[in-house]
């Protein structure tokens, strides 16, 4: 009988929900990494470790690393900083894990490599030469950082390639490792003047069907978006949801279909709309949406969920879950169908995470 476990990061540490296969009854430990803000925590999904990606005004930026689900932690920092002279590392946001490599996306822009399992890190590349660099390489516009890699995905079949998130600029692919780059933004709409004309898309989240490589959906700040061809060119979906503007996305483990978002209000206060709590769903890969609401909160519910909030489990009937910038967690253990809170009053949440433990 499996365990399903999350990670949460949050603003205070990381905390570690644990439950049957079931998916009805939790635990939770916590607050862990001596409480230093967390702004990734992810599972190496072919062992199990956590890692968590956390930066402190006092102690600097450094990766957390347990191989006991949370029990215990290790952090390191060594190698995780841009050479003396150079632009300034503000804080670490994002990691990916995957063919025994830990990758993480920092501010000012650049991703550095772990290959001892966080123990040491390098500079793998900060994209120079990409149009628009020019721009993330100034060192007026660090710190406090802004524009940073927000968002790192790896193609599970192939270690050589993965996909980064510029904040601000867009989505860029490389085939070779890190080595070069491309953007990979074509079709995607910016209702603001670009200098450049494949980059200045203020892409959010990109997730990957389990099912089909080809298949990716993204959350923009201006539209909900489809590749059919890997993020070579994009097809706008937006039409049915409720605004243009989200964060979080998580995609079907089985269908190609199916995919989840959650529209915010894009202004300012960037909460659910209306103070009603709700999950979009689409099963015909965006040309209709379905409002799934069952459970949650539909009264003075002014919840923000961030781009790294949201996640989904591999069950034959997949769970999804979701941490909110005022601390409820969320759940659904019917495919989306029904949700129940199943944590409250945690500090605010920057990312959830899922594995299934045997």
């Amino acid at each position: 009988m499996g365990r399903t476990v999350l990670a949460i990061g949050t603003r205070k540490g990381c905390f570690v929900m644990e439950s049957d296969e079931d998916r009805r009854a939790w635990s939770m430990r916590g607050p862990l990494c001596e409480g230093w803000p967390v702004y990734h925590a992810v599972f190496d999904q072919s062992d199990g470790t956590l890692y968590a990606a956390a930066a402190s005004e006092w102690h600097g930026s450094a990766i957390w690393r347990s191989t006991d689900l949370g029990e215990t932690w290790t952090h390191s920092s060594e190698g995780l900083a841009y050479a003396d002279g150079g632009k300034k590392l503000s804080k670490v946001s994002t990691l990916s894990v995957a063919h025994g490599r830990v990758l993480v996306g920092v501010e000012a822009p650049g991703i550095f490599e772990s290959q001892d399992r966080g123990d040491t890190w390098s500079l793998l590349t900060n994209l120079e030469g990409q149009p628009g660099s020019e721009l993330w390489d100034d060192p007026a516009n660090q710190p406090p950082g802004h524009l940073g890699i927000s968002g790192l995905s790896h193609d599970p079949d192939n270690a050589d390639r993965f996909w980064a998130i510029v904040q601000g600029m867009g989505l860029f692919e490389t085939t070779d490792g890190g080595s070069s780059w491309a953007p990979r933004n074509r079709g995607l709409r910016a209702d603001w003047p670009r200098e450049h004309e494949e980059v200045g898309f203020c892409v959010h989240k990109v997730v990957r069907s389990r099912t089909d490589g080809d298949r990716m959906y993204q959350q923009n700040h201006v539209g909900m978006h489809r590749s059919d061809d890997a993020g070579l060119t994009w097809t706008e979906i937006t039409e049915g949801l409720p605004t243009e503007f989200g964060f979080a996305a998580a995609a079907h483990p089985h269908d190609r279909d199916t995919f989840f978002v959650i529209p915010l209000d894009p202004g300012h206060g960037r909460t659910m709309p209306d103070g009603k709590a709700a999950v979009w769903r689409t099963q015909d890969a965006g040309s209709s949406w379905q409002r799934s609401d069952s459970g949650l909160p539909q009264q003075e519910a002014h919840l923000g969920v961030l781009r790294q909030g949201m996640a989904a489990d591999t069950y034959d009937v997949p769970g999804y879950y979701f941490g909110t910038s005022t601390g409820q967690v969320f759940a659904s253990a019917d495919d989306g169908e029904s949700w129940t809170e199943i944590a409250s009053y945690l500090p605010a949440i920057s990312s959830v995470d899922v594995a299934i433990i045997d």
